[in-house]
C-alpha cells in the first residue's frame, strides 16, 4: 500500500525569501523521510499555487494526500483559506482523497528554535545581558488566535525568568515598537525581540524596524527551515495518514 503524499501548505508572500524558506523546510522534511512523496504549495502570492500542485499530484495518479498547513496559529487562513483550497482540489479531482491536519501551531520545541535564533542575534549585536523579552507574531482579528500566541510568550518568559510582552505585526495591538517602549518606560534597557514567524517577509521586516527604532538591543530572525519544525510536520502527517486508513466494517 502506497503511503499518502505529504503537501505542506503555506500562506505565501510577495517577498521571495519566504518561498525559499518554505522550500528549504520541505527539503529538510524530505531528508527525514526520503520514502515519501513530499510537495510544497502556497495559498496565494507565491509559486507554486496549491491548485497547480494538486493537479500535478492527480496527474501522477496520487490518490491520497495529507495536507499540513504551515501556520503558527488557528486564525483566518487556517479556518477559511485552507479548507477552501482543499475543497476546491477535491471538487476538481474527484478521485483524490485529502486529509487536512491541524496547523503547526505553537509547539514547545519551537521555543528552542526561537532561542537559537535569538542567541545568534544577541551574539551578532554583542549583547550579554537582558532584562525583558518581547515575542512578536503576525497577529489576527481573532482574539483566540492571539491568545494562543500570548500563551507561548508567557511560557518563553517563564523559561528565561524574564518579563515578556506579546506584540503583533498587524490586526491587533501592541506593535513591537509599542511593547519595547512600554518596557523602556519601566526603566528596562536590555530588551530583546523574538520573531515568531515561520519565514522572512514584509511583516517580520516591519517588526524589526519598529523594534529597533524603539530601542530593542536585538531582534531574532524568523524560525526558518529548522529540523524541529520539520519533525512537527512529520508528526502532523503521521496522524493524518492514520486517519485516512479505512476502519474495518463492524
Amino acid at each position: 500500500m502506497t503511503a499518502p503524499a505529504l503537501l505542506t501548505l503555506a500562506h505565501g508572500s510577495r517577498d521571495p525569501r519566504s518561498a525559499r524558506t518554505i522550500r528549504a523546510l520541505r527539503d529538510v522534511v524530505r531528508s527525514l523521510r526520503p520514502d515519501l512523496r513530499i510537495e510544497s504549495a502556497f495559498l496565494e502570492l507565491s509559486s507554486p499555487h496549491h491548485s497547480d500542485v494538486f493537479a500535478k499530484l492527480a496527474a501522477d495518479s496520487v490518490e491520497e494526500v495529507v495536507v499540513v498547513p504551515l501556520l503558527l496559529s488557528e486564525a483566518y487562513h487556517a479556518r477559511v483559506d485552507v479548507p477552501s483550497a482543499v475543497a476546491a482540489a477535491v471538487g476538481s479531482h474527484p478521485g483524490l482523497r485529502v486529509e487536512t491536519t491541524p496547523v503547526l501551531g505553537a509547539q514547545r520545541p519551537f521555543l528552542g528554535v526561537l532561542d537559537r535564533r535569538l542567541r545568534a542575534a544577541l551574539t551578532q549585536s554583542h549583547v550579554r545581558e537582558l532584562d525583558a523579552l518581547v515575542l512578536t507574531a503576525a497577529g489576527s482579528s481573532d482574539a483566540v488566535a492571539n491568545a494562543g500566541i500570548a500563551r507561548v510568550a508567557r511560557a518563553w518568559g517563564a523559561q528565561h525568568r524574564l518579563p515578556v510582552l506579546t506584540a503583533f505585526a498587524s490586526a491587533a495591538p501592541p506593535s513591537a515598537g509599542e511593547a519595547v517602549r512600554a518596557f523602556r518606560a519601566e526603566g528596562r534597557r536590555h530588551i530583546a525581540v523574538g520573531s515568531f514567524f515561520l519565514a522572512p517577509g514584509l511583516l517580520p521586516d516591519r517588526v524589526r524596524e519598529l523594534a529597533q527604532e524603539a530601542g530593542a538591543v536585538a531582534v531574532s530572525e524568523p524560525l526558518g527551515a529548522d529540523v524541529e519544525i520539520a519533525r512537527t510536520v512529520l508528526e502532523r502527517y503521521a496522524v493524518g495518514a492514520v486517519d485516512m486508513v479505512p476502519l474495518p466494517a463492524p
